[in-house]
Order: C-alpha cells, then sequence, then structure tokens
C-alpha cells in the first residue's frame, strides 16, 4: 500500500488598506511611508515645511522635506532656479533668507554672510517654513569677497 501524499494547504492573508486620519495637524504630515525594520512593516510621517520662493517677481509655495535641499525640490516641481555644481561651492544659487530658517551646514559661505541672511539653495535643508528670495549671484559674491578680505 502506497503512502498517501501530505497535503499542502496555501492561504493567503486578506488585503488591508490603510487610511489618513480624518483630524488635522498643526504641522504639514506627508503621506505615509513604508519602513522596514527587522522583517516588520511600519509606516512612518514626515513634517515638511513650506518654503516660499521669490523669483523673476513671481512667489512660488513650496512644500520641502527637511532630507532635501530647496533647489532639489524648487527644480523637481519645474522652477527655473539658477544653479551649477549643486555641492555649495559655485555660489550660482544665491538666495536672501526673508524669514525662517535652514540648515546649510554642508556649505562654503562664511559665518558672518550666513549670519546676515544670506544662503546658498543647493546646500539649505528648511528648519522651519521659510520665505526665501532669490538674489543675483554679483551680490553674494561681493560680500563674500568683502568679508574674506577682513
Amino acid at each position: 500500500m502506497a503512502a498517501a501524499s501530505p497535503t499542502f494547504h496555501i492561504t493567503t492573508p486578506p488585503p488591508f488598506t490603510l487610511a489618513a486620519p480624518k483630524h488635522q495637524f498643526a504641522t504639514n504630515l506627508r503621506s505615509l511611508h513604508p519602513i522596514h525594520l527587522r522583517g516588520r512593516l511600519r509606516y512612518t510621517t514626515t513634517c515638511s515645511y513650506k518654503v516660499a520662493i521669490e523669483h523673476e517677481g513671481e512667489t512660488t509655495e513650496l512644500e520641502v522635506d527637511p532630507d532635501e535641499t530647496i533647489l532639489e525640490k524648487a527644480l523637481d516641481s519645474g522652477m527655473s532656479v539658477p544653479h551649477d555644481c549643486k555641492l555649495g561651492v559655485c555660489m550660482t544659487c544665491p538666495a536672501k533668507l526673508l524669514s525662517g530658517s535652514v540648515d546649510q551646514s554642508e556649505g562654503m559661505l562664511s559665518d558672518d554672510v550666513i549670519e546676515r541672511g544670506y544662503s546658498l539653495l543647493c546646500v539649505s535643508y528648511p528648519k522651519s517654513d521659510c520665505h526665501i528670495k532669490i538674489i543675483p549671484e554679483e551680490e553674494l559674491l561681493s560680500l563674500q569677497l568683502a568679508t574674506a578680505d577682513d
């Protein structure tokens, strides 16, 4: 008599959906993002900041994550913003920070120029909601050179 073959039953878990909360938060929250931790799937939220950019007589408001540069987001949204190296050394993406704060520790601007509210968009990560005005490269270059002579 032949031995009976084992029978396997494969079941799949029922599908599930995630719903966004029905209440509003004081801060801006991006959609849920999956993160894999030790084989488990978790969902987290990321705060983003409102960044208003004045350029060529128009103001554009963008939602910028703290881990992306303002230049990256501006280019991704289709803005025509002056830039070149994207490393914080060529000074072709200068801006004046009118309000808010950014982290630009990866850039090469001197501390006194940063304290006067100038920034390079390619190395500017928002730390709060911001209002920024793109300025001519010459304005920042002359200021940076003047402080280098001090």
